[in-house]
């Protein structure tokens, strides 16, 4: 079945789906620590995302680990959301998307210092995996200064996006990255890490 922006979680079936998501980015060491956090769209109207909770090992993490929060990022329900709930929830607004993902990875951090301008990605056949032809044309990611305010980060965001690309890159800190649901939100966030990869190998 093909999933769709629309596709309607309970808070419990998000929690398994953003426990189950997290364990594998932290796999991978994407998610070392307690860092990086997950959302998923549980309703449209009103707005409502189970986000991960604060401060726990993401390898760890069961249904019941996720915060309930409105179209702003603060908790409906009780709980403690992670600090950057509000982000994710300007993401969806912007975008329409049902699932964010935010990662830290040592090849976003790499690459932010290095392309403060934006990271140039072009002739990849990796990049029909974002839905961008592989050829003749360039897509670049964009990198957007740090902030700890998340009206801030979220007001470079909407104004460094580029529609072509489901992802930001934070300078000094980490990818969000996102998708119509939880599976397309991983899949773009794998693509985006293996471009980041083999650019920064390729300048080496």
């Amino acid at each position: 079945m093909t999933e769709t922006a629309d596709s309607a979680l309970n808070v419990e079936q998000a929690g398994a789906v953003l426990a189950a998501e997290a364990a594998r980015f932290a796999s991978f060491g994407w998610m070392r620590g307690t860092a990086g956090n997950l959302s998923v769209v549980t309703s449209r109207d009103p707005l409502r995302l189970a986000v991960t909770a604060s401060g726990l090992d993401k390898s760890e993490l069961t249904p019941s680990d996720v915060v309930l929060v409105d179209g702003d990022g603060s908790a409906v329900d009780g709980g403690k959301p992670s600090a950057e709930a509000a982000l994710h929830a300007r993401v969806v607004r912007l975008t329409g998307a049902g699932a964010v993902v935010h990662v830290h990875t040592v090849a976003a951090v790499a690459m932010g210092r290095r392309h403060p301008a934006g990271v140039v990605l072009k002739d990849l056949e990796m990049l029909k995996g974002l839905g961008q032809p592989a050829h003749d044309q360039e897509v670049t990611l964009p990198v957007i200064a740090n902030s700890q305010d998340m009206r801030v980060l979220g007001d470079r965001l909407e104004a460094a996006r580029d529609p072509r690309m489901p992802a930001v890159l934070v300078a000094g800190h980490g990818l969000y990255v996102w998708g119509a649901g939880p599976r397309q939100a991983r899949h773009h966030t794998e693509v985006v890490e293996w471009l980041l990869e083999l650019e920064l190998a390729s300048a080496t």
